[in-house]
């Protein structure tokens, strides 16, 4: 029976609640410890992402002496973020909820919780480590983790899967991709499709549950806010991390280029068009904020569930949040 309150109960069990709120408070001493200023910002907000891979939920607001408006929850708190560093705010970490429509599973809940923060003044090479130390710091009670592990994109993929990501032709990633799955849409994707399918069933199934594995140096067209690498234009500053094939977080050593960054929402407002999905407001406050300064930072957000699903060894995220959405 659904709907009529004989679902009341929780899914996660006592020990998760715990769990979970003993390592907030963990990750606060973390980030205490370091000097990064915890915030808040808003969740609901006439702007969101326009990521090509992700679905705002948006809702109509009325308010007394607010007009009926077109508001968005958020799918992750960087926007806003990224308008207090560009305020002067210095390094900056928030733990909250986020909202996206479309994704639920094993690991997906329409609304989870993330953490994300910015490191004012740092690259995203020295954000991998920072990340890595965070992982190894919450999961320390229940895993004895390896030393970390760092192998580019490119690197991965030519060695698990004999591929160059940068340079291997559509037609042979289709083939390739149809060889390994039982996949029956392959002519339907875009390159970057392809490649995300094929990293996820030949490489990241490689990854050893004993340690954390950062992937860095991703192709410049999967990083849409990322800067682009120095050393090779086909790559952008965006790196991942992993603990066996779980992906914990992802992290960018982030655009602050106001023209680039307007010239590539456009494109993705193109693509949304083109493919018929939802095109919010281009995210004028944002783009202001770059226009003012965005300091050279790093940036990172992680999936706090999966982390503590890791910690406890669950098989779902329904094990660690209190009420997932069938039941909220």
């Amino acid at each position: 029976m659904t709907g009529n309150g004989a679902d009341w109960r929780p899914t996660a069990t006592a020990e998760a609640l715990r769990r979970r709120a003993s390592m907030l408070a963990e990750l606060r001493a973390f980030f205490a410890e370091r000097d990064v200023l915890e915030v808040e910002t808003p969740l609901l907000c006439t702007e969101t992402t326009l990521d090509l891979h992700l679905d705002s939920l948006g809702c109509e607001v009325e308010a007394p002496g607010f007009p009926n408006r077109r508001m968005y929850l958020q799918t992750s708190p960087e926007l806003a973020m990224k308008r207090l560093l560009a305020a002067g705010s210095g390094s900056v970490f928030q733990v909250c909820k986020a909202f996206r429509g479309g994704e639920r599973g094993r690991w997906h809940n329409t609304e989870f919780t993330i953490l994300e923060w910015y490191r004012v003044g740092w690259d995203h090479v020295r954000l991998m480590r920072e990340v890595v130390a965070l992982i190894e710091t919450l999961l320390a009670g229940s895993h004895r983790l390896q030393e970390a592990v760092y192998a580019s994109y490119a690197e991965l993929m030519q060695r698990h899967a004999g591929l160059d990501p940068h340079d291997t032709p559509n037609r042979h990633l289709r083939r390739t991709l149809e060889r390994c799955s039982s996949v029956q849409d392959a002519c339907d994707l875009d390159r970057d499709d392809l490649l995300s399918r094929l990293f996820a069933l030949k490489v990241e199934p490689t990854f050893s549950p004993d340690r954390v594995t950062i992937v860095f140096d991703y192709p410049a067209s999967q990083a849409a806010m990322a800067r682009i690498g120095t050393r090779d234009p086909r790559t952008a500053e965006r790196f991942e991390a992993f603990v066996g094939p779980i992906e914990l977080a992802n992290g960018y050593g982030e655009l602050t280029d106001p023209r680039e960054q307007r010239q590539r929402l456009e494109h993705d407002l193109i693509k949304r068009r083109e493919s018929g999905r939802p095109e919010p407001p281009m995210p004028c406050r944002f783009l202001a904020a770059l226009a003012n300064g965005l300091p050279r930072c790093a940036g990172v957000a992680l999936g706090f569930d999966r982390l503590l699903g890791l910690d406890l060894g669950a098989r779902r995220i329904d094990d660690l949040i209190a009420f997932p959405v069938e039941r909220a």
